[in-house]
């Protein structure tokens, strides 16, 4: 039986770790895991969310960025994510097609697609 998503893994080519860092802790304000020993000398960075981890591992040969599969991260106040994420140089594209949810897609420094979503507040009877 399946109880939860542990994490999901993006592919970086090699050196950008620096840049993944920036984005993902100082810009998405994510927490960065301490990679196990065992696994440190494959590059690549791991951050947090909540109860969900973010893998980033480093692709040697032939990165390709996910242009179309991507993570969606939930969020409260998408508006200043989507403002934060523009004052830092990332473009963000507003979608309206999910009912229920507002939401906007970006890249992150190395190309990789990521969607934050936020639900709509329940109507009022």
């Amino acid at each position: 039986m399946i109880t939860a998503l542990d994490h999901v893994q993006l592919a970086a080519p090699p050196g950008a770790e620096e840049a993944l860092r920036a984005f993902y802790a100082g810009v998405l304000g994510l927490t960065e895991v301490p990679k196990p020993p065992a696994l440190t000398a494959r590059a690549g960075c791991w951050f947090r969310a909540g109860t969900v981890q973010l893998h980033l591992g480093v692709e040697t040969t032939g990165f390709r960025p996910a242009r179309k599969a991507h993570p969606g991260l939930r969020v409260t106040g998408i508006e200043a994510y989507a403002a934060r994420l523009e004052a830092h140089g990332t473009p963000v594209t507003w979608d309206d097609d999910l009912p229920g949810h507002r939401r906007f897609y970006c890249a992150d420094p190395v190309g990789n697609r990521l969607e934050f979503l936020e639900p709509d507040p329940p109507r009022q009877p």
